[in-house]
């Protein structure tokens, strides 16, 4: 017999049923987003086919807070790199010639700026694609007067490729990437083979990528593909112990307390 929803007499849904519907239109709406993304969209008749990139990302349109839009508004025009199909100048665009350090999805900011102001001597890009937070770490290099941070809110993997020329980043963060935990969205993961590659084209030789990720099969995937890679090494047998330079968040201290573990991976570019 089929019931009537508005029947009184029907069960409440269960929570984990309310859940798993929630994650279920999610996962709808993330390939929905794909499907309508310009990289989604047919070539013209006699244009070049160039395959889909799948996105590590899903844009989404979270609230900015009144600091937030006045520090976009008042600090942007300083601090945010607009994105350009080009090399860009970026010992002009910090004002010297110092060591420099890309961030890939920086959140809120909060490790970055803290970074930055234990490491001076070094310049930071931080890349992110959510407008909160690069209004949070502008309100963060306000309250610390940082000078070594530049934004770019774009896709990294154009920035990457457009932006950054070969050889010359001395170290690449991405810490906690999306983990995209079902199983058939491990194709979505940040760190496949070819990003890999992209980002060990940009290091200098000698240089590191550091990795963080706090699910275990997402750091069995990240220790595979980077091992996998030619062009790098490991600086430890498996994974590394926490370089002191990364801070511990307050979620990653919350998921310590539980018994969670958190993973690090730092290899390095091959000198020869």
């Amino acid at each position: 017999m089929i019931q009537d929803p508005n029947d009184p007499g029907m069960p409440p849904e269960a929570p984990e049923q309310r859940e798993n519907d929630e994650k279920d239109e999610k996962d709808k709406n993330v390939n929905k987003a794909d499907e309508a993304s310009p990289s989604a969209t047919p070539a013209a008749p006699g244009a070049p086919a160039f395959p889909r990139r799948i996105r590590s990302f899903v844009t989404r349109a979270g609230r900015v807070s009144t600091g937030q839009r006045r520090a976009l508004d008042e600090l942007g025009p300083r601090f945010v790199v607009p994105y350009a199909a080009s090399p860009a100048d970026w010992d002009t665009l910090f004002g010297r010639h110092a060591p420099r350090v890309l961030e890939i999805g920086f959140g809120m900011g909060a490790s970055t700026a803290e970074i930055a102001a234990a490491r001076p001597n070094e310049d930071f890009i931080g890349v992110e694609v959510h407008e909160p937070g690069v209004g949070a770490l502008l309100k963060l290099i306000d309250e610390q007067q940082l000078t070594n941070i530049r934004i770019i809110q774009h896709d990294a993997v154009e920035v990457i490729e457009h932006m950054i020329e070969p050889g010359t980043l001395d170290g690449v963060h991405v810490f906690f990437p999306d983990p995209w935990h079902k199983a058939r969205h491990h194709k979505r993961r940040l760190i496949q083979p070819t990003f890999v590659a992209l980002l060990a084209s940009r290091l200098k030789p000698g240089a590191y990528l550091h990795c963080a990720t706090d699910w275990q099969n997402y750091a069995e995937q990240m220790l595979e593909v980077l091992g996998a890679d030619p062009s790098l090494e490991n600086t430890a047998a498996d994974y590394a112990p926490r370089p002191d330079y990364r801070p511990v968040t307050k979620f990653e201290r919350r998921g310590l307390r539980l018994g969670h573990g958190v993973w690090d991976l730092v290899f390095k570019r091959r000198r020869q």
